[in-house]
């Protein structure tokens, strides 16, 4: 039997199998066309089936911060395993690895560190993983992730989310989403924030944040672009950090993933979203440490003492050394 009959086969949600049909379609496709075989790759696609069917019995509920799931079965490691055949290593590169090598001597020494970064597929935590799993494995595999409910509420999501470390965290987007479950999700981030104190107080952390809230799409003219940080987002890491028992450390990424997943063009609220999957290259560039008090703008110094505006111009100065970086990486 192959498995698009075994897919037929399994009674999913209408919803759910076309979106799982597609994504097979595009992986098998990606990986004739590299010149592979999908008799490789099928126990990957009938693991994630099960794993959904198992999902869509018995909902899995994520805490406000979760420990990515190794046994008894490792998703971590179906993650990966599911995403590599996808990267293009030969056109795929990872710039500034002595940054990354800082970050690690920052861990060392149980401070941490916050990675600023823009956001583009729903896959990056394990792009991420492979594009440092030869140079420093641990830090990939141990990363945190701020991640919005989307990736923990998709069936489709869920089964690669639980193999991540997630600060489980309700967007600005979506918290009206319902609007009688609003104080519920203000609740929880609460919560999640709470707990990401606690985390940096033991020391030894790597955290991913998007300040954008979602991930980049294109323009009008079709050119993906980074989208804008959000002030208040990137104030409340750098003071969550401040109130910390250890020294934290803030740098920049910039990646450019999105052609492996692309989200669609138009922001959804409702789940269930487009999955069509292509081999492509993957490209990160890491930044230099910030330092958050001091950096570069064009505040005259009576504005340098207004709060809100140092807010917004911090802001500002994150997301052009991110969009510098992603240029750098597109061109």
């Amino acid at each position: 039997m192959t498995f698009l009959e075994l897919l037929k086969q399994a009674s999913l949600p209408e919803k759910i199998y076309p979106i799982f049909k597609e994504l097979y379609e595009s992986y098998s496709q990606s990986v004739i066309q590299s010149g592979g075989s999908m008799d490789v790759y099928n126990i990957h696609f009938e693991t994630l089936l099960r794993l959904v069917q198992e999902q869509l019995k018995n909902p899995y509920l994520f805490e406000p911060y979760h420990r990515k799931i190794t046994h008894p079965f490792n998703y971590f490691q179906f993650g990966v395993d599911f995403i590599r055949p996808l990267v293009d290593q030969r056109r795929s590169r990872v710039l500034h690895l002595d940054h990354v090598g800082q970050m690690a001597q920052h861990l060392k020494k149980r401070e941490n560190v916050i990675l600023f970064s823009n956001h583009q597929t729903e896959v990056d935590p394990q792009l991420i993983a492979i594009a440092l799993e030869e140079s420093y494995p641990e830090i990939g595999k141990n990363m945190i992730f701020v991640a919005g409910d989307r990736v923990i509420t998709d069936p489709m999501a869920i089964p690669f989310s639980k193999g991540c470390n997630l600060l489980c965290i309700y967007s600005k987007r979506y918290i009206h989403v319902p609007p009688e479950k609003k104080s519920e999700k203000q609740l929880h981030n609460q919560k999640t924030m709470k707990k990401m104190q606690e985390l940096l107080s033991e020391g030894g952390y790597c955290i991913y944040v998007a300040p954008s809230g979602g991930r980049d799409r294109p323009n009008e003219q079709g050119e993906v672009v980074v989208a804008p940080f959000d002030p208040q987002s990137i104030e409340m890491f750098r003071l969550i950090a401040d109130h910390a028992a250890r020294p934290t450390h803030f740098y920049t990424l910039a990646l450019a993933t999105y052609h492996i997943l692309p989200p669609p063009n138009e922001i959804q609220s409702e789940l269930g979203e487009q999955r069509k999957i292509k081999r492509e290259g993957i490209y990160f560039s890491f930044g230099a440490e910030v330092d958050m008090e001091n950096f570069p703008c064009e505040l005259s110094p009576s504005q340098l003492t207004d709060r809100h505006a140092k807010r917004i111009a911090r802001a500002h100065y994150l997301w052009n050394v991110v969009r510098s970086d992603y240029h750098t990486l597109t061109l």
